[in-house]
């Protein structure tokens, strides 16, 4: 993998992820900021990088992403699905192993629309019986 450039992109809810996974020293960049500053919550970090620990290539590869739509979670999440299909992409041995832990299935759930008639979605105004 001599200097290759991998792209792949990656979806949750309404976030959408183009990530470029190249071979480097693990260097993470999100919208032009470090990894944790951009997504400011360890857990969120925890999501994102979930693929990269599984298939145990830590430190070997240098992540460039541009997310764009939704919030911190679903882009998250989007660039858990990047990374994994990327790294499918440099090794397709890893397929089994990623299948197995569930990374390279979109989540398919959206946020249901809200209804006339009601506050929310399901949620109801207060029922007054007078």
């Amino acid at each position: 993998m001599a200097q290759e450039k991998i792209h792949t992109r990656g979806m949750r809810k309404n976030a959408v992820v183009s990530l470029w996974l190249t071979a480097g020293t693990g260097k993470w960049t999100v919208n032009g900021k470090e990894l944790l500053p951009y997504l400011t919550r360890e857990s969120l970090v925890a999501i994102a990088t979930e693929p990269y620990r599984v298939a145990n290539l830590e430190g070997k590869f240098d992540i460039v992403c541009k997310a764009h739509g939704g919030g911190l979670s679903g882009q998250a999440g989007a660039i858990r699905l990047a990374i994994a299909r990327a790294i499918i992409t440099f090794n397709p041995e890893l397929r089994k192993l990623l299948k197995a832990a569930g990374m390279l299935t979109r989540d398919s759930r959206m946020v249901e629309r809200k209804k006339y008639g009601m506050v929310k979605a399901r949620k109801r105004f207060q029922f007054s019986k007078r």
